[in-house]
């Protein structure tokens, strides 16, 4: 074989025609989200590109995750969603609720040929990394327990001051049930020492008095 025929560059053309990627498309090479957040991507085009199909996919790209239909059309597919902005010649997609099953490599192209995936269509690869959320961030639980009682304090643990009476208005102690029954059984108790002397000192001695006077009317003559 000499080099005039041509042959020996046909590997080499078919080569070419097999790696992906093209400088028509360009884009961010790699992008990092979190667990549970969102990311986005915005890959630039040429102005040859401006009316064509452009879609996402992860490798090895059979078919795509998701495209677009029209202009300034937002198009999803579940988490994934799509929209071409011709007026700037870029298209964005948008990766939200991120697993980590998320992570891996993408595609972004646009649709050239009928051949399925990225044979012969313009493509640029990103990767896309996905990282979990921090565990300062998570919040900590104990099972079982629905809620952590603050640790005593000095405050807490003083005894608590007696109630002055003072503060609270009441029934005054002349009129409190128990104290007028105590002062009851006082004035009974008086009046009983009072008929008690009184018996001695007066009703004893006149009883006396009248006794002896009727015996000394009855005396024998």
């Amino acid at each position: 074989m000499t080099p005039r025929d041509g042959r020996p560059w046909l590997p080499v053309a078919l080569l070419l025609l097999q790696v992906p990627g093209c400088w028509c498309l360009s884009g961010p090479t790699s992008v990092t989200g979190t667990v549970g957040g969102s990311l986005s991507v915005q890959c630039q085009y040429e102005e040859k590109f401006r009316e064509m199909v452009k879609y996402w996919c992860k490798s090895p790209c059979v078919w795509s995750t998701v495209k677009t239909k029209e202009a300034d059309l937002e198009e999803s597919n579940g988490r994934v969603s799509i929209r071409d902005h011709p007026a700037n010649l870029t298209f964005t997609v948008t990766m939200e609720n991120l697993t980590e099953g998320d992570a891996g490599t993408y595609w972004c192209g646009i649709v050239t040929s009928w051949l399925p995936g990225y044979f012969l269509d313009p493509t640029f690869l990103v990767v896309v990394s996905v990282t979990p959320v921090p565990s300062s961030v998570r919040p900590t639980r104990t099972p079982g327990l629905h809620r952590i009682l603050p640790a005593p304090t000095w405050s807490t643990m003083t005894p608590k001051e007696s109630p002055n009476p003072s503060q609270y208005p009441g029934p005054s102690p002349e009129s409190h049930p128990v104290e007028d029954q105590a002062s009851k059984r006082e004035e009974r108790s008086l009046l009983g020492s009072v008929h008690f002397l009184l018996l001695i000192f007066l009703k004893v001695p006149l009883f006396l008095i009248m006794l002896s006077a009727v015996l000394w009317v009855n005396r024998p003559q």
